[in-house]
């Protein structure tokens, strides 16, 4: 998948859909934010990564903070630190070492899914924002969301800690890309090398994937849908009426939960 292209195409779609957008108008699923606190967010987690990459692989210690412009200025603020983010990713190869602080990264290329997406979910709230019909990125793309979502946001312990499943299953599936997710539900255990902090808590685990044949006597709920309505449903983004709900529905309300937890 060409994320570079997504980067470009979505933050393109958002700072466009921020132009429209009155700088105070509220930011439908983040109620502390307005159309210029948006923009200032994207932009700066991509100033972020742009100097992450660039100084790949070491770590953020180096990375200078982002300065924020005055609210008329952060629009165009946000356009610059797209094409700084992809200049940088475009000087290295996708299997170039690279900090991150997910388990499931690592590289540079992971770091490029991470912020096709992270520019996909920012488009929405933008789109949202100025009142915008939210657009459709096609099922393919979509479904990769889900995948990203639940594999690496919600997904992925450290090597020092450990899990322990509490029984409680939710499938999820995409009708319309022939896919399906397991989350399983259990904690986490550990102490940081590095803090000396201890962990005892709650959290889900990606823990199956494959083609779904139409059995959920193994888990607790499922959550069944086109990969869309999926994606921005599991972001907060969009409710659950283009989905199928079956099982314990509670088991589904701790999915959503877990999730709010790891994407704060």
């Amino acid at each position: 998948m060409d994320y570079a292209g997504v980067i470009a195409e979505e933050s393109a779609r958002a700072a466009d859909a921020l132009a429209e957008a009155p700088l105070t108008a509220q930011v439908p699923s983040c109620a502390d934010w307005d159309a210029a606190d948006l923009a200032y967010h994207l932009g700066e987690v991509q100033d972020f990564w742009s100097q992450i990459v660039g100084n790949a692989p070491a770590g953020p210690d180096d990375a200078q903070d982002t300065e924020r412009r005055p609210d008329d200025e952060l629009v165009a603020f946000l356009r610059t630190r797209t094409q700084a983010l992809l200049g940088a990713l475009a000087a290295h190869d996708p299997d170039d070492p690279c900090w991150s602080w997910s388990a499931t990264g690592g590289t540079v290329g992971w770091v490029l899914r991470r912020q096709a997406h992270e520019a996909l979910v920012h488009r929405v709230d933008a789109e949202q924002t100025a009142g915008l019909p939210v657009v459709d990125p096609g099922t393919e793309l979509a479904a990769d969301g889900v995948d990203e979502m639940l594999g690496v946001m919600v997904s992925g312990l450290p090597a020092w800690a450990s899990f322990t499943a509490d029984g409680q299953r939710v499938r999820l599936v995409a009708t319309d890309a022939d896919r399906q997710w397991v989350m399983a539900f259990g904690r986490f255990h550990g102490t940081s090398p590095t803090t000396g902090t201890e962990y005892d808590e709650e959290c889900a685990e990606l823990v199956g994937e494959a083609p779904w044949e139409g059995e959920d006597q193994d888990v607790t709920a499922a959550v069944a849908g086109p990969a869309w309505d999926l994606e921005l449903w599991l972001w907060g983004r969009g409710g659950a009426d283009g989905l199928t709900v079956t099982g314990d529905r509670a088991a589904v309300d701790r999915l959503r939960a877990v999730i709010v937890e790891s994407t704060q």
